[in-house]
């Protein structure tokens, strides 16, 4: 009477393990990109849209915020530095 080999089932549950790895990094997904290419660059492109308006968007927010500040800093009255920041704020003014 043979008895069975117990590495019989390791090809199994190695295949098991890849199976869940591969699922895990959603190689189908992949898959699916590569073979619908015009999905991939609809895709891509509506990325490309969101990234450059966001950046636009943060960035308008970050110099609008800087120039209020200015704006407060100059209503303070400090001596030199009042008088610096509203010749900026001209030329900022005159490139509008």
């Amino acid at each position: 009477m043979k008895s069975e080999d117990p590495n019989s089932s390791r090809p199994v549950e190695q295949l098991e393990r890849l199976a869940r790895h591969l699922e895990a990094l959603n190689i189908a997904d992949y898959l699916e990109s590569l073979e619908k290419p015009r999905k991939l660059i609809v895709t891509n492109f509506i990325a490309g849209i969101s990234r450059g308006l966001g950046f636009a968007i943060g960035t308008t927010i970050v110099f609008a915020l800087v120039i209020d500040i200015l704006r407060r800093i100059i209503l303070l009255h400090l001596p030199f530095i009042s008088a610096s920041l509203i010749d900026f704020l001209r030329l900022i003014d005159l490139k509008k």
